[in-house]
């Protein structure tokens, strides 16, 4: 037993040596491969750490080359936009009588009218029309209009509402306003639903009454104790309470380069549209054109409107540009029908064909368009018919047969005196002294005298109007007609209108037209209103009430430091460049836009 444990123990030993050593074998061989993967492993490690390293350098150069293209692409998707803040000081020519907006007559103060007060709707800078105040109108059997309006207070904190709107009309539709809107209001009856609903009722379909919706609001809470007789010299004329987006601020005059009437607003914050950048709007209202392009030149102002096209083209100065925007106006001869000499149409027509109005337009200047009708062509979709040619040996023989007798170079009446026009217009217009000069040349080869009557109105436009105007005191007169987006001309042409609160000035009177007239504003189909404007233009034409000369072009001197959103296509009037007025600037500075 004791052998057998001995021998036991021997093998037993001899085991656990070989056991020993296999575990030594083992765990020399586990640190042979466990250096041999770590090596492996740090080796790896540090070739991805260097892939990685020029990975991110590649990224970096391409991080870096990416952001000087994008650099060196928004510098050419750089542009000049508008700077915050500062004084922009508008001049034109005319006095500041009252700011009142519906006695306004001045372009001065027209304009302060357009930037003191908000109407229902207005006109965009491409001429079309968009809403103001009202917030939707809807129509009822052609006849009836619901217009609801938009939240908006007035400069003094009052809430507008429909009572302002029906109070506004009812003031235009008093005689004793003498507002140049009244015609298109006589028949029209408008109340207030609610505080923020208008219903208008017409006597009769007209197709054009939105556009008769753009006279400015003015507040009753301030108004309704001032007598009608009384309007023009109450305190609101001085100092007026609107809703539009500038408020007033002072209105002075100063002699410093001459009389200037200066009026000066500030953005109104209460605004219910986009309120203006700058701090404060100057408008300067100048007595004559020299005057106002003195101040241009000077820098006295940042741009001037009103300048006649050769005036504005005269300013030669690295500081300023010269914008052209074709106008829906038209300047036209009006002859008078009742004047002893042009109440024959023969005479009439005579005239006309000794008239080209080509030579005209030249004189005046590039920029203005041919109009020899009464209509635009842009209002109505059927093609307009046109003026005749300029044939001197036809105007020769209607006068013959007018019963006048061409002696010695010149035509005489049955009476024995010469065929003699008074060609009456206001002064102070430089292109109106040109088309006279070329109408003297022109009718002097037909052996017909002109003679040029000008009306000072640089002071006020009142005595033009009730001393000229009013009477029809004139042979034939040099005048502007505001022609706007809509074909309907009733208030210059229908023979209702002749009166003298009416603005047919030519005394024109046809039965034709009258039924074309009615016809064109009673017809909501376009189609049917252009022929019946095709047909009016026909006979107008034909009757030859006026000679059309051009369709009006609006200069605008503008400083090249300052910024104003410019129309994009014919507008209105002057004033409805001051669509985008909230948008303008002083200054410019660096923005970037989509590329």
């Amino acid at each position: 037993m004791d052998h057998m444990d001995k021998k036991s123990k021997s093998k037993l030993k001899l085991r656990y040596k070989r056991l020993a050593l296999h575990v030594k074998h083992a765990e020399g061989a586990t640190q042979r491969h466990a250096s041999r993967f770590i090596l492996r492993r740090i080796n790896n490690i540090r070739m991805v750490m260097t892939e990685i390293m020029i990975w991110l350098v590649a990224v970096g150069l391409l991080i870096a080359g990416l952001g000087a293209q994008y650099t060196w692409n928004m510098r050419g998707n750089q542009h000049d936009g508008a700077r915050p803040g500062g004084v922009y000081v508008e001049g034109m020519i005319g006095d500041v009588g009252t700011l009142n907006p519906l006695l306004a007559s001045s372009e001065p103060e027209q304009a302060a009218a357009k930037l003191l007060f908000s109407s229902l709707y207005n006109y965009d800078l491409t001429g079309a029309l968009h809403t103001d105040l009202a917030k939707s109108m809807t129509v009822r059997n052609d006849k009836i209009y619901t217009v609801k309006l938009r939240d908006a207070v007035w400069h003094d904190g009052q809430k507008l509402t429909a009572e302002d709107v029906v109070y506004t009309i009812n003031l235009i539709k008093n005689p004793q306003i003498r507002s140049p809107l009244r015609v298109n209001w006589l028949d029209i009856s408008a109340r207030a639903i609610d505080p923020s609903t208008v219903e208008f009722v017409l006597p009769a379909v007209y197709a054009g009454f939105s556009h008769a919706l753009t006279f400015p609001i003015v507040p009753k809470h301030i108004l309704q104790n001032v007598s009608s007789s009384s309007m023009r010299e109450a305190d609101f004329s001085s100092n007026p309470v609107g809703s539009g987006p500038f408020i007033i601020k002072r209105v002075q005059t100063t002699e410093s380069t001459g009389s200037t009437d200066v009026v000066r607003m500030v953005p109104n914050s209460k605004y219910y549209g986009t309120v203006s950048t700058l701090s404060r709007l100057e408008l300067r209202a100048y007595g004559d054109e020299s005057l106002l392009a003195k101040a241009v030149k000077s820098g006295e102002v940042s741009a001037a409107s009103g300048l006649s096209l050769s005036a504005a083209d005269r300013i030669k100065s690295p500081q300023y540009t010269t914008k052209h925007w074709l106008l829906n106006k038209g300047v036209y001869l009006l002859m008078n029908s009742r004047s002893q000499i042009l109440q024959d149409t023969k005479v009439r027509k005579a005239l006309r064909y000794a008239t080209d109005t080509s030579a005209i337009r030249s004189a005046v200047g590039d920029n203005v368009a041919r109009l020899d009708t009464p209509v635009l062509q842009s209002q109505i979709a059927q093609r307009l018919p046109s003026a005749p040619p300029y044939d001197l040996a036809k105007a020769k023989a209607l006068l013959k047969e007018a019963g006048w007798t061409y002696n010695q170079g010149q035509w005489k009446g049955k009476d024995g005196k010469p065929l003699a026009i008074a060609v009456t217009t206001s002064s102070g217009r430089d292109e109106y002294k040109k088309i006279v000069d070329v109408l003297k040349q022109q009718w002097s080869k037909l052996g017909v005298d002109v003679q040029l009557r000008e009306i000072d109105t640089s002071s006020t436009t009142t005595s033009f109007v009730q001393s000229v105007l009013q009477p029809r005191d004139y042979d034939a007169l040099l005048y502007e007609l505001e022609l706007g987006s809509d074909p309907d001309v009733f208030a210059y042409w229908h023979s209702s209108q002749a009166s003298a609160s009416g603005y047919n000035f030519a005394n024109y009177s046809n039965r034709t037209a009258d039924t074309d007239l009615v016809g064109g504003r009673s017809r909501t189909n376009s189609a049917l209103r252009s022929a019946k404007y095709a047909q009016f233009t026909s006979q107008w034409l034909n009757d030859t009430p006026a000679i059309g000369l051009y369709q009006s072009v609006g200069s605008y001197v503008l400083n090249k430091g300052v910024s104003i959103v410019e129309p994009r296509g014919s507008i209105n009037t002057m004033n409805d460049r001051y669509t985008g007025v909230t948008m303008w600037s002083t200054g410019k500075a660096s923005v970037y836009k989509t590329p």
